[in-house]
């Protein structure tokens, strides 16, 4: 459809934000949800491997990040059974054949009304950091460092133990 809502435009950045009866939470920070560091997995790792790990530390899901920075994913512990157990990966697969490979960034700086309008349609949304780094040559470029995962769950958390009424 060429028809542009503005909960789709706030999602991907051409929208600040357009709800005129913003709540008390609208534009506050994302870095203010104090999201714990997230559990990294690197593309190598087996399903069998990652199912271990999330089960192990208490972790439903789990961004997959390449050793260079390059974000690939996220591989949740429900999809990766179904995976396996339907017979579409084996145990022994990397987690890179299991991934979303289709999800949402969101930056430290961005308003939780922002983030409120991804939650709408995705599960979670990767909090990622831009940082500057050089290389021997002198030459600089861009890295997203993954500072955390945020759910709804996160988002309701927040709002409800800081309910201003």
């Amino acid at each position: 459809s060429k028809f542009l809502n503005d909960k789709w435009m706030i999602k991907n950045g051409f929208l600040n934000d357009v709800q005129e009866h913003k709540p008390w939470w609208w534009n506050i920070k994302v870095q203010k949800l104090n999201l714990s560091a997230p559990l990294i997995l690197l593309p190598e790792v087996s399903c069998q491997k990652a199912i271990e790990i999330l089960q192990e530390k208490g972790y439903d899901q789990a961004p997959v990040v390449a050793e260079s920075g390059l974000i690939l994913g996220m591989v949740t512990l429900s999809n990766t059974l179904t995976s396996v157990l339907a017979g579409n990966a084996q145990f022994s697969d990397p987690v890179t054949k299991v991934i979303y490979d289709q999800f949402s960034k969101i930056g430290l700086e961005d308003s939780l009304g922002k983030l409120s309008c991804i939650l709408e349609n995705d599960h979670f949304a990767i909090v990622v950091h831009q940082q500057m780094q050089f290389n021997g040559n002198g030459s600089s470029f861009m890295k997203q460092m993954v500072f955390g995962v945020v759910t709804a769950m996160d988002l309701l958390t927040f709002v409800s133990r800081n309910d201003k009424k």
